[in-house]
């Protein structure tokens, strides 16, 4: 008995090598299919106000990003043009105007698209939900500009499965999106043990050891309920899994 939960103890031990050692490699493909979410506008400086992180599925034309990313109606009248921001090689960016095709509210999800050369795409994962301990990663932007606008990476694990549809404290803290939410019935989501920052909202987050997309980073979640992101991190952070994507891309 000993030896057989020392075998499997190994094996396991193994497979988180070969997941350390692929992820260069993950990184390396992913990068090109990562790309910043903002505002253009000609009178801004600067022009391009960035909201958040997105990334590429599909047919190479289609984005998908947090829905909390996107600007309100009032802003969208201020900056009308919605635009992404690629790195494409080591220097040169190329930007696309994109239009929003889709939006879920209740998993703050959003999908956008845009005319002309598709860009790399990211492969979603086919599981349901992925277990605890999966090994992780998650590309984006944080601190948004600050940092530059270059793709950075962050490692861990699944640390948990747990669900929100949290009640507000009190009535003041109500709001029709909080309201809908709770009709709606509790999700489950990823806890992630390892730090996002504000800016990294909407970037995936990738099984390592298949390369595939499980969960889309979302900030809201752990500044509303849980931590001050810069000021007091916890090492935790929170993903919605694709699973919850998946109806949104199949109706548009």
């Amino acid at each position: 008995m000993r030896r057989r939960h020392l075998a499997a103890a190994l094996a396991a031990l193994l497979a988180c090598a070969a997941a350390r050692a692929d992820l260069p490699e993950l990184i390396a493909a992913a990068k090109p299919s990562v790309v910043a979410v903002g505002t253009y506008s000609a009178t801004d400086s600067p022009r391009f106000g960035f909201r958040g992180t997105g990334f590429v599925v599909g047919d190479g034309r289609t984005i998908v990003t947090n829905a909390h990313v996107l600007p309100s109606a009032v802003e969208s009248a201020a900056h009308p043009t919605l635009m992404i921001q690629s790195l494409q090689g080591t220097q040169a960016t190329v930007a696309h105007e994109v239009r929003v095709v889709a939006t879920d509210l209740n998993h703050d999800l959003a999908v956008l698209a845009f005319d002309g050369d598709p860009l790399p795409a990211l492969a979603l994962g086919d599981a349901p939900l992925a277990p605890e301990g999966t090994a992780i990663a998650f590309i984006g932007f944080p601190i948004g500009g600050v940092l530059g606008f270059s793709p950075v990476t962050h490692h861990g694990i699944v640390s948990s499965l747990t669900k929100i549809a949290l009640p507000a404290a009190n009535a003041r803290e109500l709001s029709a999106r909080s309201i809908e939410r709770l009709r709606q019935g509790p999700f489950d989501i990823y806890q992630l043990d390892a730090v996002a920052y504000p800016g990294n909202s909407g970037g995936p987050v990738f099984d390592v050891a298949s390369g595939r997309v499980i969960g889309v980073i979302n900030m809201v979640i752990v500044r509303s309920t849980l931590e001050s992101a810069l000021s007091s991190p916890t090492g935790m952070s929170y993903a919605i899994p694709v699973r919850y994507l998946r109806p949104l891309l199949a109706a548009r």
